[in-house]
């Protein structure tokens, strides 16, 4: 049993209800045994079928109410595993926002939106079976048990001994399922984010004539994916295979030692009937739990992956609310370093920084300087190794807060668009934002030309699947989203890095306009933006080694000066 089932909202209110309704059941289930062995034994004894409509009256009662507490049973799981799942992943959803761009590309777009859907649904099933057959496995065999131990202790014992067998089979066969069960779900993720990356690739993947290369790759993962499922399915049939014949030997001992003692006169035909109508009973809900045990193998799974997510050691340490960015606040990095895991150079290395107010902030430097780290770390995307934030002189380990990101704008240098209407994408963070909020935005971004050629206009499908549009003009959607939010806080990661110079310079207006008033981080190797800086950040190696104006920086002739000349030498 996992135990992180008993850490989610509701679930002891809903294990109570099911115990009790089981009860309830097992009640019902022995009622059926008793009238329906008294009818047939008065009938086998001569009486009339009249004479035993009370009995069979009895029985059909008991049978009606036994489906009625198994449907209202089944409405408390199935309501219970919805609610559960959705919460779960709502949370799940928020988390991955806050680990942010990295952490899904180390863990693979496929394999994130595959358990996002797929793996929810999944989680959905397995507790809704799961806590059924727990339950009922608990209760149910034990007041069989318990009833026929008071009519015939020896039948009692057989049954008794016959179930740790069963437990330990499948104890033994669980185990190996699992093993198998998580080979399948990596076998699974694979082919996940193997089948996202050839999707997104595919157009790429023609143009270069390496479609049919591709191919041979494809079918190995698949094929990989088809050998694992075959493989957990075996232990299921085989599982299954025992299950049954345990049982039905089992049962056919009681049979046998009944049958026994009604030959010598040991036993009634009405006590006798009754425990062979209980016997399949008593092991039907064990039987139940070993058929549903890998059907819901994948459910499990994917519940234990967004645990794991959840637990991702990425909290806000019990700080303070961030407070909104005013005109007069002060943001201060200190002593500000960031080590990764995988590597042992540093991401930064002792960043010291201070802004105030509303300020244009320009982050330079080469590939590899940690420009895009230090967005990051701004985002609230990752956590320094070590140093703090201030903001107005109240310190913070990290950015990671819903106060902070409710503020911020986040541009990156590929913005996504999904598919749906322009329309729709561009108020995606803003789901509630009017028809007029939307048409100032796409005048603001300078693109209601652009909007005015497609055929229906903001009701034009876009993204996946609808129509293609420049990266010029994805860019000005993006723009256009920041207009709509109109957030304090700007943090752009290189936006115009895939764009051609004309077309960056046809948004520089835009952007510049976009930029008033605000605090903006703006992460860029192209040096001409930093002459509309009102402050510059260099870096080299994860380390901060200028700051300044442009004016300033120039006449300092350091690292600075000397990339505007290569710059300028390239040209």
């Amino acid at each position: 049993m996992d135990k992180s089932l008993f850490s989610y909202t509701g679930i002891k209110q809903v294990l109570g209800s099911l115990a009790l309704l089981t009860i309830l059941q097992g009640i019902m289930i022995i009622t059926q045994a008793y009238f329906l062995a008294d009818s047939i034994s008065s009938l086998f004894g001569g009486d009339l079928f009249r004479h035993v409509m009370k009995e069979l009256a009895f029985f059909f009662f008991a049978l009606i109410i036994r489906q009625v507490l198994t449907f209202l049973k089944k409405k408390i799981s199935y309501r219970f595993a919805v609610n559960t799942s959705v919460h779960l992943r709502e949370l799940v959803l928020e988390k991955i926002f806050q680990l942010g761009p990295r952490f899904v590309s180390a863990e693979g777009s496929g394999q994130t939106v595959t358990l996002m859907m797929e793996g929810t649904m999944k989680f959905r099933r397995y507790l809704e079976l799961f806590l059924l057959k727990l339950m009922n496995t608990a209760v149910i065999p034990a007041m069989v048990c318990l009833f026929i131990f008071f009519e015939n202790i020896r039948s009692a014992v057989i049954l008794i001994i016959a179930l740790p067998i069963l437990v330990v089979f499948m104890i033994l066969l669980g185990v190996a399922a699992r093993e198998k069960a998580n080979r399948q779900y990596e076998s699974y993720q694979m082919l996940s984010n193997h089948f996202v990356d050839s999707l997104r690739g595919l157009e790429t993947l023609k143009y270069l004539g390496l479609s049919r290369e591709h191919i041979e790759k494809i079918h190995f993962v698949s094929e990989r994916y088809r050998k694992a499922v075959m493989s957990t399915l075996r232990i299921a049939f085989l599982s299954t295979f025992a299950l049954d014949f345990f049982t039905m030997l089992s049962i056919a001992t009681v049979a046998v030692f009944l049958g026994i003692g009604l030959i010598n006169g040991t036993m009634d035909l009405k006590p006798a009937l009754t425990i062979l109508i209980l016997a399949p009973e008593y092991f039907l809900p064990i039987r139940e739990v070993g058929a549903d045990y890998h059907a819901t193998l994948d459910g499990k799974e994917a519940g234990k992956k967004m645990q794991e997510i959840l637990q991702k050691e990425m909290t806000e340490l019990g700080q303070d609310p961030i407070p909104p960015w005013q005109p007069t606040s002060v943001f201060t990095v200190k002593d500000m370093s960031l080590r990764f895991d995988d590597q042992n150079d540093n991401g930064l290395d002792h960043i010291d920084f201070s802004i105030s107010g509303t300020k244009k902030v320009g982050i330079i430097g080469t590939s590899g300087a940690g420009k895009s780290t230090l967005i990051d770390l701004l985002s609230g995307f990752l956590v320094a190794t070590e140093g703090e934030f201030l903001i107005d002189g109240k310190g913070f380990k990290n950015l990671l807060q819903k106060n902070w990101q409710k503020q911020v704008t986040y541009i990156p240098q590929h913005p996504y668009l999904y598919s749906d209407t322009v329309f729709n994408n561009i108020r995606f963070y803003h789901p509630h934002a009017t028809e007029e909020e939307v048409k100032a935005a796409v005048s603001a971004a300078g693109l209601m030309e652009v909007i005015q050629t497609l055929p229906d206009g903001l009701n034009t499908i876009v993204g996946e699947g609808g129509r293609m549009l420049s990266g010029g003009q994805e860019q000005r959607m993006a723009i256009a989203r920041a207009f709509l939010g109109n957030r304090s806080i700007l943090l752009l990661d290189e936006p115009t890095a895939h764009l051609d110079i004309e077309t960056e310079y046809e948004l520089k207006e835009t952007m510049l306009q976009l930029f008033e008033g605000k605090l903006v981080f703006f992460a860029t190797h192209r040096l001409h933006w930093m002459l509309d800086m009102d402050q510059i950040l260099v870096l080299d190696h994860g380390k901060l080694v200028e700051t300044g104006t442009h004016e300033q920086l120039i006449e300092q002739q350091g690292f600075y000066s000397q990339l505007v000349k290569s710059q300028w030498e390239g040209f």
